[in-house]
């Protein structure tokens, strides 16, 4: 915030989230699609983690950091829809100070998490497809909680960095981020600050926390195709790629869309364009998540159908 002793500066206590500007019945309709992606989101994550909880037989590291990934996934559009759906039915795109610090940290933080978390998870598959040998010693049930563990800790701690150094920023000019939430580099620019320093912090998190987790799985991945390549049997090189397949998608899917929105240079002519891809990243990927696992993954499909069955029969 402003510090109260600067001479005619005034402080800004709210921001306007432009979000998407459209006629008042596209608002609606608007409304009503991001509703149904909110609500078939939360349910299929849902679904995935009672699914690793429920099934006996999906209690392994790969399945454990899939519950991680999907409870992660909830938090995360969480974060971003309701307060979008309230002002696209409202009409009202005000958002307090301490409501954007607050919706930037938990979207970073579990930015950051996801990063982590899948990297973690390429880990997981390198080991189980590489060093099959030495599996068990490597993810042992203490292991597990320690990669899922560090990555959630890590992330959150990361940006509360981000989140610290913003708050200390002075807001006194335009107080309209062009954008559907509170995202680091509108809010930046907003600032009246010399925003070289707080550019500099922010270029450092992401090479530490999107950067060297990305180089980590793809690392992880070049060593996986290598080894598939060398099993002689075709039957054997696609059953090890299909135990990394979905991931190997999620990931492409959520590096591709991060990329695009953060690597190019933000111009009012991208702006829309921006906008759009990352809708992508904070909305249909957290959905499409569960839909990619459950339905190219066996185990998944027959834990469901188990589920199902239980369900019709404890009904009759």
């Amino acid at each position: 915030m402003a510090n109260p002793k600067q001479g005619n500066e005034t402080s800004i206590t709210e921001f306007i989230l432009l979000g998407f500007w459209t006629h008042r019945d596209l608002q609606i309709l608007l409304f009503l699609l991001f509703l149904v992606l909110y609500m078939a989101t939360m349910a299929g994550n849902i679904l995935i983690i009672a699914l690793v909880v429920y099934d006996q037989h999906l209690h392994t590291p790969m399945y454990f950091f899939l519950g991680n990934l999907s409870c992660l996934e909830t938090c995360y559009t969480s974060t971003i829809l309701p307060r979008m759906l309230a002002s696209l039915l409202t009409e009202d795109r005000t958002i307090s100070f301490n409501g954007c610090l607050t919706q930037l940290y938990f979207f970073g933080s579990l930015v950051a998490t996801e990063c982590l978390l899948l990297s973690v998870m390429s880990y997981d598959r390198y080991v189980a497809i590489c060093n099959p040998m030495h599996y068990t010693t490597h993810m042992s049930g203490k292991a597990w909680l320690q990669l899922a563990g560090g990555s959630w800790i890590g992330g959150f701690i990361g940006n509360s960095i981000t989140t610290l150094s913003i708050s200390q920023l002075t807001f006194c000019g335009p107080n309209r981020i062009d954008h559907f939430f509170c995202d680091l580099i509108p809010l930046i620019k907003l600032s009246c600050n010399n925003p070289q320093l707080m550019e500099m912090l922010a270029f450092t998190l992401c090479l530490i926390f999107s950067l060297v987790p990305f180089l980590l799985t793809l690392m992880s991945y070049i060593c996986i195709i290598v080894t598939i390549l060398r099993i002689p049997s075709s039957t054997g090189r696609q059953k090890a790629f299909s135990t990394c397949s979905s991931h190997l998608i999620v990931v492409i899917i959520y590096y591709g869309t991060l990329l695009i929105v953060y690597m190019f240079p933000t111009t009012s002519i991208l702006s829309e364009f921006n906008k759009v891809i990352s809708v992508i990243y904070t909305v249909l990927t957290p959905l499409v998540n569960p839909l990619i696992y459950s339905l190219r993954n066996k185990e998944v499909k027959e834990a469901l159908r188990k589920a199902c069955r239980k369900f019709v029969v404890e009904k009759c």
